[in-house]
């Protein structure tokens, strides 16, 4: 009698017998550590096709569908298993092993990465995308200023006159460094009585020089100098004998004043830049006023002007005043020429400062009232003038220099009356140190 006939037909417990024989045959996938049915894989054997099924209706588990219980009512074949041989005993006992597989420690779920909000898929966060926009229109605005700050004055060029300033003759070579020579022009020209009378400029016919002053701008590092030449200088006038050098723009106008100063000084001049009474009370006033320390308390009916002392801001007529007046000076025409050396500079200043650049109203309005009261020689580029106005405002700090013409007497008698006679000595070593591009004392 077999194992199985053994059995007592009112045990219903399961039997499982262990088979410790080696047999070849194909090993048994790992249990499902889920549980459930299982699938076994494989051919069926040659010696399965002549059992019978115990229920047709059943699959016996031999192919590719699950089971609910192994031949001979055995224990459940797991689904996945494939078929091992090993575990058969031929059909002899009629149960069928499984060799028991430990259990697996069942995995905590995992949930999936959160996706920031606003956050699609394959897209940066929204806060990304607001950062980036900043980042894109701050750049745009830089660059749309910077161009408005490039273009304004290259369109204000379109409205300065040109002026024939290029002396006839021999002239002095050019060594080193560029020298301009800046003039203020008492012209009356384009004011209209009320203007004039606002000024006080009077209604004189002609036109004559308020100041003259040599523009020096190294090559070599140095500093950059402003040097004035007093309007009463006595110097030789190219084909006129010696007079006071605004002679020379009255009778021959900047052609002639370029020729007299490159004769008396032995430097080359560059270029030349000339502003008018009206245009230099334009571009004071387009800036909302400059603001200067006045030396001493100024009463001059002539310049129109009643000032006190101490540090305020001038309107244009006030600032055109205080750069015309001598007669309450102490120091005369030496102490006017120094005074408008300081003025040119604060202009600068206040043209250069944020309240100025950062207004684009107020930016747009001085460099275009400069370019309409201002006068340029012919071959006098923007570049020339960009130097100029550098080495204004650098006279009035630590970055350039505020000079005179070394001077012998301040009172000179003469038959065109009272001058200013310079010390020839002095004044030729000056000079040459200008046209070398030397530093300066």
């Amino acid at each position: 009698m077999t194992p199985a006939d053994e059995r007592d037909p009112h045990d219903d417990t399961e039997s499982y017998v262990v088979d410790t024989r080696r047999r070849r045959g194909r090993m048994s996938s790992p249990r499902n550590p889920l549980g459930g049915a299982s699938r076994i894989t494989g051919r069926r054997r040659p010696d399965e096709d002549h059992r019978p099924d115990p229920d047709p209706r059943r699959d016996d588990g031999w192919g590719d569908e699950p089971v609910d219980q192994a031949r001979g009512g055995g224990a459940a074949y797991p689904a996945g298993a494939a078929y091992d041989d090993r575990w058969d005993d031929g059909g002899r006992s009629g149960t069928r092993q499984m060799p028991v597989q430990p259990s697996r420690p069942a995995q905590p779920p995992t949930s999936p990465p959160q996706r920031p909000r606003g956050a699609g898929p394959g897209r940066p966060p929204r806060r990304v995308h607001r950062r980036r926009r900043v980042v894109a229109l701050v750049l745009v605005a830089l660059l749309a200023w910077t161009a408005f700050l490039v273009v304004t004055p290259l369109h204000a060029w379109s409205s300065v006159s040109n002026v024939d300033a290029t002396p006839a003759g021999d002239r002095p070579a050019r060594v080193s460094g560029y020298n301009y020579l800046l003039v203020g022009s008492d012209s009356r020209a384009g004011l209209s009585a009320e203007e004039q009378q606002q000024l006080a400029t009077g209604d004189d016919a002609g036109q004559r020089t308020d100041s003259i002053i040599l523009v020096h701008v190294s090559e070599s590092g140095h500093k950059s100098a402003l040097v004035s030449l007093p309007r009463d200088s006595y110097v030789p006038i190219p084909g006129h004998n010696r007079n006071k050098i605004n002679a020379a723009y009255s009778i021959g106008g900047p052609k002639l004043l370029v020729e007299t100063v490159e004769q008396a000084t032995g430097v080359h001049v560059d270029g030349y830049v000339e502003i008018g009474f009206g245009g230099f009370a334009r571009v004071v006033d387009s800036l909302g006023g400059v603001s200067v320390n006045v030396p001493f308390d100024m009463n001059d009916e002539k310049a129109g002007i009643n000032l006190k002392k101490g540090e305020q801001t001038l309107t244009g007529p006030q600032a055109l005043g205080f750069v015309r007046s001598r007669y309450s000076d102490p120091e005369g025409d030496l102490g006017r020429a120094k005074r408008q050396r300081h003025f040119l500079g604060a202009i600068m200043r206040k043209a250069a400062s944020p309240a100025t650049v950062l207004l684009p109203w107020r930016y747009w309005g001085f460099t275009h009232s400069a370019a309409e009261g201002v006068k340029v020689g012919d071959g006098t580029t923007p570049a020339d003038l960009t130097r100029v106005l550098q080495a204004m405002r650098s006279s009035s700090g630590g970055d350039g220099q505020s000079l005179v013409v070394p001077i012998s007497n301040p009172a000179y008698p003469t038959a065109a009356g009272v001058a200013v006679k310079w010390d020839t000595a002095k004044a030729q070593e000056f000079f040459g140190k200008i046209k070398d591009d030397q530093p300066l004392p």
